[in-house]
């Protein structure tokens, strides 16, 4: 039996893109000397797997040891490493390498979708271009369609108990409530507000529905302050009198509305190298 080829970088790259998943781009920028690889070469390196390589030895350890300690710190964007191969790196080569490290951090936000009916299947056809980790929930079995499985960053996951799931959301994820029953869409409202660290929560239906929902969570214990964070109705661009209310039209207001809450997530001063670090780069002597 044929081992499995190994995924080339260019392989990796576009399969963690695709997913949002974690992952640093290693370039060769620049090489002078004796150097294991030339410029252009490149290697993706993840928490727990490497992708091509830069030549091997102690410098692309310390390559990789450098691009794992800034994807923990969850750093964004690039920096230049410079290794000098026999005082960095410990090699006999006795060149010097410049590495450009491009820090992609995953998806820029995570989006729970709570029900698999006609206005969930249109938040997460919609979602499908967005740079989002979207996990789809519901409680019932056999809801959700054969297209979802095909849709990058898309999870979908059986949820019986309402309680559970919202515990095992991420952090600052954004959560919209649209099941299939009431009394569910209350109690994950509940839990979600318990949580206390949701980036936004986000309930279907009216004025009515909401009116009779806060009365209840305000016995179960939510001031006001907490109920202020449900947005609800949601899509409320479409959801006026005489809008349009159909489920494509209120998914689409829906995302509308959550695009300046997720916001972008690499900062202005955080795009491309600092101005003295390519100076540098570009005085260097060639020997």
């Amino acid at each position: 039996m044929n081992a499995q080829r190994p995924e080339s970088w260019h392989e990796a790259l576009h399969r963690l893109q695709r997913d949002g998943l974690p992952h640093a781009l290693a370039t060769v920028v620049t090489s002078a000397g004796s150097t294991p690889r030339e410029p252009g070469a490149r290697m993706v390196i993840t928490a727990d797997a490497v992708h091509d390589t830069l030549g091997g030895g102690t410098f692309e350890f310390q390559v990789i040891d450098t691009a794992r300690e800034r994807l923990g710190s969850g750093a964004l964007g690039m920096s230049l490493e410079a290794f000098a191969l026999g005082g960095r790196s410990g090699q006999c080569c006795g060149g010097f390498v410049n590495v450009l490290l491009d820090i992609f951090p995953g998806s820029a936000a995570t989006l729970a979708v709570f029900g698999a009916g006609h206005v969930g299947s249109e938040l997460v056809r919609l979602a499908a271009p967005l740079p989002w980790q979207v996990l789809w929930y519901d409680s019932r079995d056999g809801v959700f369609p054969d297209w979802a499985e095909a849709q990058p960053r898309l999870i979908c996951r059986h949820a019986a108990d309402p309680q559970a799931a919202v515990a095992a959301l991420p952090v600052n994820s954004h959560a919209l409530v649209l099941t299939h029953d009431h009394a569910e869409d209350r109690e994950l409202v509940d839990a979600l507000l318990r949580r206390n660290d949701m980036a936004s929560i986000g309930l279907i239906g009216s004025h009515s529905k909401w009116a009779s929902f806060r009365s209840r969570l305000t016995d179960a214990g939510h001031d006001e302050a907490a109920l202020a964070r449900v947005r609800c109705p949601i899509g409320m661009a479409s959801g006026g009198t005489g809008g349009d209310k159909t489920p494509y039209a209120i998914a689409l207001a829906a995302l509308a509305e959550l695009l300046p809450l997720v916001g972008y997530a690499e900062r202005p001063d955080q795009r491309g190298l600092e101005p003295a670090q390519l100076r540098a780069l570009f005085d260097e002597p060639s020997a």
